[in-house]
């Protein structure tokens, strides 16, 4: 079980908006549930949201009025026959605060409020925020299209805030065969999964400087140069320096082990070796070994913890294990390990 405090500092680096003044005080926080460290950030996050200003824009409304504005709607009117009430269908712009934006910041907070496990003081504060959003509406949570949702300069503030939401509907929130909403008690594995690659490729940007931190597209050493069809490859994390590179796959898997269902031997997964041996050797086209590659798997509860290195043919794999339930300063010397690798 990963220590709370842990996907805090793990929220911190993928997201670096945490580190900003107003979040600091999260970090002498106790929580003993996950849904408790959601609240807080949200209710710190839209604090300062409400204080810039809540995020409006045009929304276009049809109302029946005696006082023209905007565009008569003539088709609509006669079918109403409004005009026997000396009154026309009109359709016009309205400057609004009931934004996408607003709308899934309060679904997320009323449903914390009414299913998580969000202590007094936090769920007295999200109550006293959802206040400044009376003329907002929810919306189904799972009819949100998140990769849709357009970012520019008069909403970059609410990035982090979307993303804290995702967390919650998406990794958080169930419901049940009777329709009901419930919460889980942690995030589920593929949205950890998706925090866990964040991260780490963050972690080495701010940690090791002298480093090139990059999630990168890896080209396939093609022959005669027809790559038509071919899938893309990128790396969750590249770090290259002095001419070395250190190709790294993160893992957030239940399992780390593979298991033969003849002889109940247990071997490391194939496919995410085989995955690291293709992404290296295209990447070492010269064939100079410079190149280097290590699956990095989020411990889990299993026996056999995978810690093997490996040279073939010319490379080095690794095949390591973060243990995300240590103490924060044990995390920091094991991901020091794996930069030591370079």
């Amino acid at each position: 079980m990963i220590k709370i405090r842990n996907v805090y500092y793990m929220l911190a680096y993928a997201y670096q908006t945490l580190n900003e003044a107003s979040f600091k005080s999260i970090q002498a926080e106790e929580f003993n549930h996950i849904h408790d460290l959601m609240a807080a950030i949200l209710i710190r996050g839209v604090k300062n949201q409400v204080k810039r200003g809540l995020h409006r824009d045009y929304k276009e409304r049809s109302d029946v009025t005696g006082h023209l504005r905007g565009k008569i709607d003539v088709t609509n009117s006669v079918k109403q026959n409004t005009m026997i009430m000396q009154k026309m269908v009109c359709r016009y712009d309205e400057f609004s605060e009931n934004t996408q934006l607003n709308q899934i910041l309060k679904t997320t907070m009323q449903l914390l409020i009414q299913h998580g496990e969000v202590n007094a003081h936090n769920r007295k504060e999200l109550r006293k925020v959802t206040l400044f959003f009376n003329h907002v509406s929810t919306v189904q949570p799972y009819s949100i299209n998140w990769s849709a949702i357009p970012y520019h300069r008069n909403n970059a503030t609410y990035k982090l805030l979307m993303n804290i939401c995702q967390l919650v509907l998406k990794g958080l929130l169930m419901t049940t065969d009777d329709g009901e909403h419930r919460m889980r008690e942690f995030l589920d594995d593929q949205q950890m999964h998706r925090l866990y690659e964040k991260f780490l490729l963050s972690y080495f940007k701010k940690e090791y400087p002298h480093f090139s931190a990059r999630a990168s597209y890896i080209e396939w050493n093609v022959d005669d140069d027809i790559s038509d069809f071919l899938p893309a490859m990128k790396s969750d994390v590249t770090l290259t320096h002095k001419g070395k590179t250190l190709i790294i796959d993160a893992k957030y898997y239940a399992r780390t082990m593979q298991t033969h269902a003849m002889f109940h031997s247990k071997t490391l997964i194939s496919s995410h070796l085989y995955q690291m041996f293709t992404y290296v050797k295209n990447k070492d086209r010269a064939g100079s070994g410079t190149v280097s590659g290590v699956i990095l798997y989020a411990k889990t509860d299993e026996d056999i913890t995978p810690d093997h290195d490996y040279q073939i043919s010319g490379n080095r794999f690794s095949v390591k294990t973060l243990d995300l339930s240590a103490d924060w300063e044990d995390i920091v010397k094991q991901l020091g390990a794996v930069a030591g690798m370079m």
